[in-house]
């Protein structure tokens, strides 16, 4: 029983020295207490680690197949009124997106940026707007004037309201440079309208579902209508200078908004040096899939943004027309990301590695400094120390 005993003990790989032969320091009390404050922290961060979910990212092909992409969007015009401004959606073929579902909000804005009404639901777009109001009998019957517009090859015959004169005009391609001298539009509410296009501001916000894929949006003066398939904007009877498109972007996501996941773009500034600007934003869609520890998964889109800039006249032969576009374009690659748990070995493993590591270290450093102490005590003593 003795020698299995004996046996035994010769397996400790932990001996014990005599308690009158320790030596005790001031110096090693130093490291100790330093040693132990370092223990401390990193295992307190060690804890937080492990509590921190792993954000495990793949990368593949997207085979999804969804019907709609919303596109979230906050965007202030603090220089050209609500009732001059239009936002149209178009996908890549050049058509417009009709009967899409959308909440888009216009709210009137004054010079310092305040609110002046409640906001507003707008329509997207509407290739031509047109608004019935009554028409004097009188008018009617005797067939208004179009003010030299009047062309039976274009089949202008009588201008019986202010939209008909409007037309009219449009049509000659004449400019309407105050469209108050016309009877028709005497009483007319645009009139009024035109007198407030630049002493207030807007704010477009809202969300809109599009078809998913790659397309375009835009924000642009004047009411939008199509000719021959070609989207034009009515900006009559102000010249492209007069339109200072100076805009803050609060806010453009694609899909739901994440907590904790920024936009490139959110509360960006762009300030128009001149007037008739077109400011293009290219963007790249990556569709992104976050799964999270409960299981449950959401579908959102990362995107990247590039930006350009460049002065138009809608009378001088440039192409293009003052606006603010948005270009973008799906990846065909999807990113996922799962949230994923350390294991408690692993927070077990690392924590004996910090409290044997750093109980070595400090040992080393602690004999190191009480042999190079005794040393130097030694020399004092012979008086050899210089």
């Amino acid at each position: 029983m003795m020698s299995i005993q004996e046996k035994l003990r010769q397996l400790d790989a932990y001996p014990k020295t005599l308690e009158d032969f320790r030596v005790k320091t001031y110096g090693g009390a130093i490291v100790t207490i330093l040693s132990s404050i370092i223990m401390v922290l990193l295992f307190i961060s060690e804890v937080s680690d492990y509590l921190t979910p792993d954000l495990k990212e793949e990368l593949f092909v997207d085979t999804s197949r969804g019907s709609t992409l919303k596109i979230n969007l906050d965007i202030v015009i603090p220089s050209v009124a609500c009732d001059l401004l239009s936002l149209d959606a178009m996908d890549t073929t050049g058509e417009q997106h009709l009967h899409i579902e959308h909440n888009i909000y216009k709210r009137r804005l004054d010079p310092t940026g305040k609110p002046i009404e409640e906001p507003k639901k707008t329509g997207i777009a509407d290739t031509k707007r047109t608004t019935e109001k009554p028409v004097d009998n009188t008018t009617a019957l005797q067939c208004g004037d179009c003010y030299g517009a009047a062309n039976e090859a274009l089949g202008i015959k009588c201008c019986n309201s202010c939209d008909d004169v409007k037309e009219a005009y449009r049509k000659r391609k004449w400019a309407i440079e105050d469209p108050s001298r016309f009877v028709q539009c005497k009483n007319d509410k645009s009139v009024e309208k035109i007198k407030n296009a630049f002493t207030e501001g807007c704010q477009i916000y809202g969300y809109m579902e599009v078809n998913r894929v790659g397309g375009s949006f835009h924000i642009a003066p004047g009411e939008s209508f199509s000719i021959n398939h070609l989207h034009v904007h009515d900006v009559q009877p102000f010249s492209s200078s007069q339109f200072n498109l100076t805009h803050k972007i609060r806010h453009l996501s694609f899909g739901t908004n994440i907590l904790g996941i920024t936009n490139p773009i959110d509360n960006s500034s762009f300030y128009a040096l001149e007037g008739a600007m077109m400011i293009h934003y290219y963007i790249k869609i990556v569709p992104t899939t976050y799964v999270r520890l409960d299981g449950s998964i959401l579908q959102t889109n990362q995107f990247s943004i590039t930006k350009h800039s460049r002065s138009v006249s809608l009378f001088s032969g440039d192409e293009g027309m003052p606006g603010i576009f948005f270009s973008y374009e799906l990846s065909p690659l999807m990113v996922k990301y799962t949230q994923t748990i350390k294991s408690i070995g692993h927070l077990l493993t690392n924590t004996c590695a910090i409290i044997g590591g750093t109980f070595t270290v400090a040992s080393i450093f602690d004999a190191f400094l009480y042999h190079s102490i005794r040393a130097i005590q030694k020399k004092i003593e012979l008086g050899k120390f210089s």
